[in-house]
């Protein structure tokens, strides 16, 4: 896989992958993707699409319904859905790099078993639950809890924005709670919630800035019981089970921020061409051809860095620190591409029917969520010894 880093060339069956989904992004995501917008709903019709081409089921094996693919093919995915529509997007890298990869990488046999063929399929969606009201970034603040009672955990508080948690295909919550002490510190770790269980609730979808096509909520728990098998992982782990399903979504989203930002250099291109003002298309000026070209630089400077993490990951190498610099890198030019490119738009730009208004509002996002750019810094910084 990781030849291309050094010749610059995708293996043929990444190629074909990237085709088709680029394909589905275009005729089948693009057209419906402002209306979904505008109308804050959820793209049933187009999960449906993925689900139906296998792209849950991308990096699992076989024996679980997956397609025996990895996690890169999951990222060119991304890539080509992130270039029209981040909501899309966000609601496949959520479903499988949040929902299912957990149960994939910690889940016991019959966990395994019963779980991942549904999500792989792409018919249930799971969600993770880690944020909490006042923990944001300090996801060790966990003040969920989960008690044994009789054979079953009891869970009481609450989660903030979980995404794909209350959609009418929602089948599955992974949730970190606190489950004792250790040596004084939290003793935290992640159970399996089926949905819908009793005491669970999804509470209203928040009103957001961007993503709108995306499904987040915040979730309540009120006395849920579930068996003790639901246990995730080993009693006492989940917070540090998250965090490695969080250095892998990490590369997700970056691959993501690079579809927002290839898609913000597709645009302004194409508009640069066809615009004209003063007698000559806006392109041909030298401030909009530099524009595009320190643009076209960003996401070219992005893609490299998280193909880099991709491979390390698959590799079985270290690969911390460099997801975290493919997360900050990529999630910062999505952000610059969609404000050079509603600047090239003009008034076109501010309009939310045109791609690059929604790149303006959805990238913003993309710089917060699985680890602010404060905390890819910090990252970065204690990997090298700071």
């Amino acid at each position: 896989m990781t030849d291309f880093l050094s010749t610059g060339t995708l293996p043929d069956h990444y190629e074909q992958l990237a085709k088709t989904v680029r394909d589905f992004a275009q005729g089948v995501v693009a057209p419906v993707a402002a209306k979904h917008d505008e109308e804050h709903s959820f793209p049933y019709e187009v999960v449906a699409g993925m689900a139906d081409m296998g792209l849950f089921g991308l990096p699992f094996p076989e024996e679980y319904g997956g397609m025996g693919g990895d996690y890169f093919a999951l990222c060119l995915a991304l890539e080509e859905l992130g270039k029209v529509d981040q909501s899309v997007a966000i609601t496949l890298e959520a479903g499988v790099s949040l929902g299912a990869m957990p149960v994939y990488r910690f889940g016991t046999d019959d966990q395994k078993r019963e779980w991942l063929p549904l999500l792989a399929s792409g018919k249930a969606l799971g969600a993770f639950g880690l944020t909490e009201a006042g923990g944001g970034s300090d996801a060790g603040a966990t003040k969920t809890t989960a008690k044994l009672d009789d054979g079953h955990w009891v869970i009481n508080g609450s989660k903030q924005f979980i995404t794909n948690s209350g959609t009418d295909i929602t089948k599955l919550v992974t949730v970190t709670a606190v489950t004792g002490e250790h040596e004084g510190r939290k003793e935290i770790s992640s159970i399996l919630v089926p949905v819908p269980t009793a005491g669970f609730t999804a509470e209203p979808a928040y009103n957001k800035v961007g993503w709108n096509a995306s499904d987040t909520h915040p979730l309540s728990f009120d006395d849920v019981r579930v068996p003790q098998e639901n246990l995730l992982g080993e009693r006492g782990r989940g917070y540090a089970n998250f965090l490695r399903i969080l250095d892998e979504g990490r590369i997700a989203i970056a691959a993501l921020s690079v579809g927002a930002a290839q898609g913000c250099v597709d645009e302004s291109v194409k508009y640069s061409r066809e615009r004209h003002a003063f007698g000559r298309a806006i392109g041909t000026n030298q401030a909009i051809a530099f524009k595009i070209a320190r643009m076209e630089a960003r996401a070219h400077t992005a893609r490299a860095a998280y193909y880099d993490a991709a491979a390390l990951m698959l590799s079985g190498k270290p690969f911390k620190k460099v997801a975290a610099v493919a997360k900050l890198v990529a999630s910062e030019a999505a952000m610059d591409n969609a404000r050079d490119a509603t600047q090239i738009f003009g008034g076109y730009g501010f309009m939310n029917e045109y791609p690059v208004a929604r790149h303006y509002r959805d990238s913003k996002i993309l710089e917060i969520g699985e680890g602010t750019t404060e905390v890819q810094l910090m990252l970065i910084a204690r990997e090298l010894g700071l």
